[in-house]
């Protein structure tokens, strides 16, 4: 089966082919670290970790660079209002960004580099694009890129330039695509910008945020790779910049495939720092939720659908996602428990229906996922495999061997997923007053009081839990 991804730059579902067979070589725009991220930049990151997965699932081995921009417009103002310098500042949140990552349990990249730690190769790339026409020096000292020069300007944002005067620049970061102008390739020290400069052959200085990702990216995976990603809202104009510049400069094809995922929603609004209506990792820590439970909500939404993350304040379900994230997660941990508690059982008989049954989930995960990161069809591949297995034990056991076999195919769908802890179990203490009920069920059922042994399930049930059969006897475990 081939491996299938929607390539932003052709609008169309298209076979991938990597560069140099079996190896994949892939860019991921990392944070800006001038605060804390929020959940909707780790559904990029969550996105991006998934990607990883599933190429390495595939049989390819992956390089990935995610760069970190730590001097840019925004570092430079927020390190200044926080009496900081600019090291010390974005120290503080690149620790905190990969403290992030390892609770949302995204794979580490292969290379991380920081924007500041590759200043040369930078200054390197704008002498280049100078040289070849493509840069030149504005009346206000800066350095800046002529797109009108460069023919496929905006080819990937599909930015109509029909009526741009030419000449027109910009020097800020980030702008919109009714703004679209020469932007700034270096920009020359003003006072605002404090102790924050380089040397540069056209005078002390720093680069613009869309050189950094060119120069990163072709340092470390050469002028033509396979591979790039990000957030939609990188689309224009930091990915059509980083486009102009690196063939610009190289003569060569960039990019082959770029991947972008949707924003997320909050109650049907675009979740964002500007608007203040964002959540970061740690607040949702805070109240209660774990990062296995955030990485499934960020994962459980197609990266090509907007994912609407809801906020009911003063209700007693303030975050219904994460909930309902929380109960899917339950019913896995239940069904991994059964299998582990059955893998450490003595039952000897062995299920001959079981290998179509895990051929068929393994065929239907694997097919969803390398279409274009289908997770709902991989999800369901999973779902009803908990089912058919919970189905056989139920009619006819499963033995020790068959129970191991399950467990094998789960570990390698965790390799995807991340959030099944096929191999960390932990038992959920149950309160006294549950407890209690469940002996009062068991009872019930000896006495052949059906009815009363009913009446016990459904209270039990209404309040979260259920029992269920091991081969150590009932355990009572959460719904």
């Amino acid at each position: 089966m081939s491996v299938k991804f929607y390539n932003t730059l052709s609008r169309e579902l298209e076979e991938f082919k990597s560069i140099e067979p079996g190896k994949v070589g892939m860019y991921t725009c990392g944070p800006t670290v001038y605060n804390y991220a929020h959940i909707g930049n780790f559904r990029a990151y969550v996105f991006e970790d998934l990607l990883r997965r599933v190429l390495k699932y595939a049989g390819y081995d992956v390089t990935q660079i995610m760069n970190l921009t730590d001097v840019d417009d925004k570092t430079i103002r927020d390190s200044q209002a926080a009496g900081k310098s600019l090291n010390d500042f974005t120290a503080i949140y690149k620790e905190a960004f990969f403290d992030d990552l390892n609770i949302l349990r995204v794979e580490p990249a292969e290379e991380y580099p920081a924007a500041t730690d590759n200043i040369p190769e930078m200054i390197e790339l704008i002498q280049i694009l100078i040289d070849k026409g493509y840069g030149y020096i504005g009346d206000d000292g800066s350095v800046y890129y002529s797109i009108e020069k460069f023919e496929c300007y905006g080819c990937l944002g599909r930015i109509n330039l029909e009526g741009q005067r030419s000449g027109v620049r910009i020097s800020t970061d980030e702008y919109e695509k009714d703004q679209a102008a020469d932007f700034a390739l270096w920009k020359k020290w003003e006072e605002a910008d404090g102790d924050v400069w380089w040397e540069s052959p056209w005078g002390k200085g720093r680069p613009g945020w869309h050189i950094e990702c060119s120069a990163m990216s072709m340092k470390y995976l050469g002028n033509h790779f396979d591979m790039h990603t990000g957030g939609v809202d990188n689309m224009f104009p930091h990915h059509d910049d980083e486009i102009a510049q690196s063939e610009a400069a190289t003569g060569e094809k960039y990019v082959n495939y770029w991947l972008h995922c949707e924003h997320l929603m909050v109650n049907n609004g675009k979740m964002s720092k500007s608007k203040g209506n964002f959540f970061t990792l740690r607040q949702l820590i805070e109240k209660g939720y774990t990062g296995r439970e955030v990485r499934w909500l960020l994962l459980n939404t197609h990266y090509r659908q907007k994912l609407n993350f809801l906020h009911a304040p003063g209700e007693q379900l303030e975050f219904p996602g994460l909930e309902e994230a929380r109960t899917a997660l339950k019913r896995l941990d239940v069904f991994t428990s059964r299998i582990n508690d059955l893998a450490n059982g003595s039952k000897a008989t062995d299920w001959g229906g079981l290998d179509v049954v895990l051929d068929k989930a393994a065929a239907r995960f694997k097919a969803a996922l390398i279409e274009d990161l289908n997770i709902s069809g991989a999800q369901a591949a999973l779902f009803d495999l908990v089912r058919e297995i919970n189905r056989a034990i139920d009619e006819q056991g499963l033995s020790q061997k068959d129970a191991d076999i399950v467990l094998s195919l789960l570990r390698k769908f965790d390799n995807v997923l991340s959030v099944l802890d096929v191999d960390d179990q932990q038992e959920d203490e149950v309160p006294v007053d549950i407890q209690l009920l469940a002996d009062k069920r068991q009872q019930a059922r000896k006495d052949k009081n059906w009815s009363e042994a009913d009446r016990l399930r459904d209270e039990l049930k209404q309040a979260g839990w259920q029992i269920v059969d091991t081969p150590d006897g009932a355990k009572v475990v959460p719904l």
